[in-house]
């Protein structure tokens, strides 16, 4: 694809950005790790070296109660300006532009994390948050606009090449916004002129503290996906107020934390929200920047040829892949890692205080743990399983130099995303397979499919060493009547081994049964009733997916029955079980159990027993979840030891 305007330089006040892209905010975590600061920079310039316009750093925090918590980054204190210098250093001498994000959490901080009292516009506490926030005092609101422009200039002197005010996803400018959570009644609060004004105040601080030439980008709440919110008329008068104020470029964000509106998800389709950048573009005069689930650089492209956007905003996709833009300029793009949405070491990690990474790209946040580093002796290398942990370590080997042969009993690489690739809104682990198979190929990997490996396979006496990543079985429980001929294994539903039925019941709750049913829904059945002996379904399923996955479970009219003290029996076409105390039934053309697995490791003990170098990772050393996020990271891990 031609990339006509991707790659044509734009000028932001007196800043000219290389690409239209910028890598958008993330929270990352690294901070506050040991030698946080070096991992961060790390981080960020892998990724300034390839090709991204500008960075925008993680919400750096302007005042101490405002914090995401300790791993998070701030620039309230004159300290920072030092501590900060290395990192806009490092962007600078591999010729990146970095942009700092003014941050200030309002409702959504949390106490127990800053040691502050959790402040807002309004005592409303949020949803999702345990804290009922403190109304700022008029005085208070002030000194926070104040502390939005202090902070700024300490982000020049630090070197960063522009700031990002946060005024989107639900944080405190967004808070005052909206007239769900802004409930004043004085010159903060009330009509929405009142609304608004603590905005433009921290623009206008920011301005000051900065000068004419440096730019200023608001990331403003183009659709908050709250009843009753600021409606799409006042967003547009926002837009062109901030405008007036003499922001340089409007960065859209979509939804708040607490929506009940799934918005980068992977079921959410690509490029869905770019409209609501659109309207906003057509409002005013200012470059206008589109985001959420815009994951593809000839999607990036057709976008800004269409008029649609003048920028693009890529946040995960840079997690996924360094290299992305790089790949795209160099029409190498069957050699992009995509990211798919999945959430699950990303957003998912960071909701558990933990460090932000990658499913598809483990490195990501581990840039100086997990270099490729060539092999000084050259080995013979076999893989059993190409699962997710397989194809990685298979990726890795040959990478440093080994001699690579990676074999599977199925005739496809992928495992068991191939599973996950066929349910409803999953397509995108296509995309995880199409790279894996094109970086074997490329890299020379042997690859054996339909090819069970035994003990006394030749492939076995020639390998110096084997990996073990033969995944898991699917556990069998152990109910009267699971040996009849109209109940299976959920592995036989996604293998199309047999045909759906009208009335189907699925004993498991968890994730495999979750995407089990939507996908038997698609297939046409009629009637399908989840049952499990624990009363929380969707269990494994992460923060940021799960409240989603059990809301499209009701919304298909998918029943689920949980707290089941006992199974009884399986026969007469039903299912029947106790349930507090009273025994009920539930009629099934069809059974499919979905309730655990086990490893399926016998290769490995036999291999381990004649004295083979042999490791093991994935499913087949632990089976406790179908985990491709810990499989794909213990495949990394294992490649760079041998």
């Amino acid at each position: 694809m031609s990339y006509q305007l991707l790659f044509n330089p734009i000028k932001i006040n007196e800043l000219t950005l290389q690409s239209r892209v910028i890598m958008g905010s993330m929270h990352v975590g690294l901070e506050g790790e040991e030698n946080g600061l070096e991992k961060l920079i790390a981080f960020y310039k892998e990724r300034a070296k390839n090709k991204v316009g500008l960075i925008v750093t993680g919400g750096a925090a302007v005042c101490p109660e405002g914090s995401g918590g300790v791993h998070f980054m701030s620039i309230h204190k004159d300290d920072d300006v030092e501590y900060w210098k290395p990192l806009t250093k490092a962007v600078h001498d591999v010729d990146g532009k970095i942009a700092l994000q003014l941050f200030h959490a309002g409702r959504y901080a949390y106490k127990a994390l800053t040691g502050y009292d959790v402040v807002a516009p309004s005592a409303i506490q949020s949803p999702i948050n345990p804290d009922v926030p403190v109304a700022l005092t008029a005085e208070q609101v002030e000194a926070t606009v104040t502390a939005f422009g202090s902070a700024a200039k300490r982000a020049k002197q630090a070197g960063f090449d522009a700031v990002e005010i946060m005024g989107s996803e639900g944080y405190l400018i967004n808070q005052f916004t909206s007239p769900v959570t802004n409930q004043r009644d004085d010159e903060w609060g009330g009509s929405f002129e009142k609304r608004i004004r603590f905005s433009l105040e921290i623009v206008k601080a920011v301005r000051e503290n900065v000068g004419p030439t440096f730019p200023i980008i608001f990331r403003m709440s183009g659709l908050d996906l709250i009843e009753s919110s600021t409606s799409d008329e006042e967003t547009k008068r926002w837009a062109k107020e901030l405008e007036k104020m003499s922001v340089d470029l409007l960065n859209i964000g979509i939804g708040w934390h607490e929506s009940k509106v799934p918005t980068i998800s992977m079921k959410v389709p690509r490029n869905r929200f770019v409209p609501v950048a659109t309207a906003i573009k057509e409002a005013v005069s200012i470059p206008v920047i589109a985001s959420n689930r815009i994951n593809n650089p000839e999607d990036a492209e057709k976008i800004l040829q269409s008029g649609a956007a003048d920028m693009i905003s890529m946040a995960r996709p840079f997690l996924a892949d360094p290299a992305i833009l790089t790949k795209a300029y160099e029409q190498r793009l069957e050699d992009i890692n995509t990211c798919i949405a999945c959430n699950q070491a990303c957003l998912d990690h960071v909701f558990e205080l933990k460090t932000a990474s990658c499913l598809v790209n483990p490195e990501a946040g581990r840039e100086l743990e997990l270099q490729i580093v060539p092999t000084e002796r050259r080995k013979r290398i076999l893989v059993v399983g190409a699962g997710p942990g397989g194809i990685e370590a298979a990726r890795v080997l040959a990478l440093r130099g080994h001699s690579v042969t990676i074999a599977d009993q199925g005739d496809a690489i992928g495992g068991q995303l191939n599973f996950s690739r066929i349910v409803p809104g999953k397509s995108e682990f296509n995309e995880t397979i199409r790279y894996y198979n094109t970086q074997l190929r490329k890299l020379n990997v042997q690859v054996r499919l339909k090819h069970k490996i035994t003990t006394d396979d030749p492939l076995v006496h020639e390998a110096d060493e084997i990996i073990i990543s033969t995944g898991i079985l699917p556990r069998k429980p152990d109910l009267i009547g699971i040996d009849s001929d109209f109940v299976v294994s959920y592995k036989d539903i996604f293998e199309s081994r047999v045909e759906t039925k009208e009335n189907v019941v699925i004993i498991g709750g968890g994730g495999v049964a979750c995407d089990l049913a939507f996908l038997l829904k698609e297939k046409g059945a009629e009637n399908i009733t989840m049952l499990q002996r624990g009363k929380a379904f969707a269990r494994g399923i992460g923060k940021t997916t799960r409240w989603a996955t059990l809301m499209e479970l009701k919304m298909k009219k998918i029943r689920m029955i949980g707290g089941i003290s006992e199974y009884k029996t399986i026969k007469n076409n039903a299912v029947s079980f106790l349930q507090n105390g009273e025994e009920h039934s539930v009629p099934a053309d069809l059974v499919v159990y979905a309730s655990g697995q086990l490893p399926n490791n016998s290769l490995y003990a036999s291999l381990k027993a004649k004295g083979k170098q042999v490791h093991i990772i994935g499913g087949a050393k632990d089976a406790s979840e179908l985990d491709a996020k810990k499989a794909i990271y213990e495949g990394a891990i294992v490649a760079r030891k041998i």
